[in-house]
């Protein structure tokens, strides 16, 4: 039984997201922080009621109430907003942006709107998934301070509150009353060094938090979504840590098919999404997030070369191995940190770097390093096209057919791009032959692509490699893939990856949300416009309250499933929504107002 109504899972359609740039947390609707780990992306967590344990962060109204919420515009500063009989109350929170390595500076300002705000408050924070509570806890001067496993923590704003030490884990309770027309800030410190003397200003700190939301923000005004795109972009730059890595997820363990035990841990840097959302932002123009995704993803080449893996942490280390946790887990699923994807190779990973290279070098955003990286890239494809690999949706290891064109479109990409340094006249050669070798073992007798030798089916990734150019648009097998994988693949505008079986394609997993948008664009690009907009509009909307999108999206039941919010889902939309501009209907002016008489 759930002694705090808070504590208990939200559907991730009502979480919303805060980031810093080095850490991120998940707030539901009972304005209860369920997720966060300290002192980054991939650390302990010190909430994880998400997962079934016992660290959370509540601010919820003392009686009745209905909720909402909303983003400040092109922020990840987001407000809850409560109904509690005729009072009206907000909580805007943030993470302070942008995060310092070691310390995580949590703003909470309760707002009364129209009458005095009645909440309670819950802090209990558990270090090291549920292994290491609370100790040592003072209260000097109105303001709290504990160990909580290796972290320090410091609290302000709230010093009437109580020590509750029900249960296993010790932490804090508190009412407060907020009169009308007024605010009340709460702020947290967690940090793994020793906290600096001084308090932190909450008015300076959302002034700070605010100002750097506002710094090097795209006009993403003529995009044809300019709201989902602004936001979209906000949480690719909060995703992003200094060291350009960004990462897939903010979560783990958050399950795609309950049934099939499929829960991962995405807290890491995925280069193959890295480079998505390069491209993205590169669509935007030359912003400084694109120059983070170039500087990382070269960092890795220079340093492994043909090895590269396919993902790293933050800081650029091998991803973990798997190992459980000992936490319930979200319903569904057993928590695990780490991922298996250490010890694959995955070939396309080659061509999605020479394609953020390309994206940069069109924006002359490349150095002398960046270019060493384009011939490393080059050098791994070249000696890796016939080697079979684990492929984008890093499964058994074969000739995946778009490990290959994804490879091509890369070389054909580097070679159109004269600031890349790349040979022009061997990555041109080195593309036909990977087309060439696709199509021998991986056309089928239909004239479409099909996913590997062996597996005659469609696969949606393959659009992912027609729109980057691996083939002209007006080369019959684009147009037969796009159309086989609308027949085969797509219900209502959902797209799903690939036919696991013979059920019923929603049966067996999610629509995936990368795919839908990546038709929206193959069918701008093959002059379907109307079709293309019917996708993109579909996919827009699989989203929840805030805006926030998932891996995949259950069409039967409308929930997100998957680890939240998914990185290269925000960044296809940002993307599609750049790149389909020129369909959006050119409206004539509006008529002047008629003045008096």
């Amino acid at each position: 039984m759930i002694a705090n109504p808070a504590a208990a899972p939200h559907v991730l359609r009502e979480y919303a997201f805060l980031a810093d740039g080095r850490r991120g947390a998940l707030i539901g609707p009972r304005g209860d922080i369920s997720w966060m780990c300290m002192p980054g992306w991939d650390g302990d967590s010190i909430f994880a009621s998400l997962l079934g344990g016992a660290g959370i962060y509540a601010i919820t109204p003392s009686n009745r109430f209905v909720w909402g919420g909303y983003y400040e515009d092109g922020t990840l500063i987001w407000r809850s907003r409560w109904l509690s009989g005729t009072a009206e109350i907000e909580c805007r929170e943030a993470l302070v942006f942008p995060g310092d390595r070691h310390r995580a500076v949590l703003l909470r300002r309760i707002l009364a709107i129209t009458e005095d705000a009645e909440v309670d408050v819950e802090l209990r924070p558990v270090a090291q998934f549920g292994a290491r509570s609370v100790r040592e806890p003072r209260c000097a001067d109105g303001v709290w301070t504990a160990r909580v496993g290796a972290l320090r923590l410091r609290w302000a704003g709230a010093p009437t509150a109580e020590m509750d030490t029900e249960g296993r884990h010790r932490g804090w309770r508190d009412r407060l009353v907020v009169p009308a027309g007024r605010h009340h800030d709460l702020i947290l410190e967690l940090s793994d060094h020793t906290l600096p003397k001084d308090l932190p200003d909450p008015d300076i700190c959302w002034e700070a938090t605010e100002t750097a939301w506002r710094c090097d923000r795209p006009d993403l005004s003529s995009s044809i979504a300019p709201r989902d795109a602004a936001h979209a972009f906000a949480v690719l730059r909060g995703m992003t840590s200094e060291s350009g890595g960004m990462v897939a997820a903010a979560t783990t363990s958050l399950p795609e098919r309950a049934d099939k035990d499929e829960n991962y841990d995405y807290r890491y840097v995925w280069i193959r999404d890295q480079a998505l959302a390069g491209q993205a932002v590169a669509a935007a123009g030359p912003h400084p997030l694109l120059d983070d995704a170039v500087r990382f993803t070269s960092a890795r080449l220079l340093a492994d070369g043909p090895t590269l893996a396919p993902a790293y942490t933050v800081d650029g280390a091998a991803v973990p191995p798997v190992k459980a946790i000992d936490l319930p887990g979200y319903p569904g699923a057993r928590p695990v940190i780490g991922n298996r994807v250490r010890g694959q190779f995955q070939l396309d990973v080659f061509g999605e770097t020479l394609l953020l290279f390309a994206a940069a070098g069109r924006h002359d955003r490349l150095g002398s390093d960046h270019r060493r990286a384009v011939d490393i890239a080059v050098s791994a494809i070249a000696d890796n096209y016939r080697r079979p690999d684990a492929g984008i949706w890093e499964i058994e290891d074969r000739l995946w057919t778009h490990s290959r064109l994804i490879c091509a479109a890369g070389l054909r990409a580097v070679a159109a791009c004269p600031n890349t340094g790349a040979d022009t006249a061997h990555c041109t050669s080195l593309a036909d032959v990977l087309v060439a070798e696709a199509a021998r073992t991986g056309l089928h007798p239909s004239g479409r692509w099909q996913r590997a030798p062996g597996l005659p089916g469609v696969d949606a990734a393959l659009l992912l490699a027609m729109i980057r150019g691996a083939i002209p648009a007006d080369d019959p097998r684009y147009a037969a893939t796009f159309f086989a994988v609308q027949r085969d693949l797509t219900t209502d505008y959902c797209v799903y990856r690939y036919r696991h079986d013979d059920r019923p394609l929603e049966v067996s997993e999610g629509a995936f949300l990368l795919c839908g948008f990546t038709m929206a664009m193959a069918a701008a690009q093959l002059g379907h416009p109307v079709t293309a907009m019917r996708f993109f509009e579909r996919n827009r909307a699989a989203c929840g309250t805030p805006g926030l999108f998932a891996e995949e999206f259950d069409v039967r039941q409308r929930q997100l499933r998957g680890n939240l919010p998914q990185a290269f889902v925000h960044a296809i939309l940002l993307e599609s929504a750049l790149r389909l501009r020129p369909l959006q209907p050119q409206l004539p002016p509006p008529a002047a107002a008629a003045g008096p008489d």
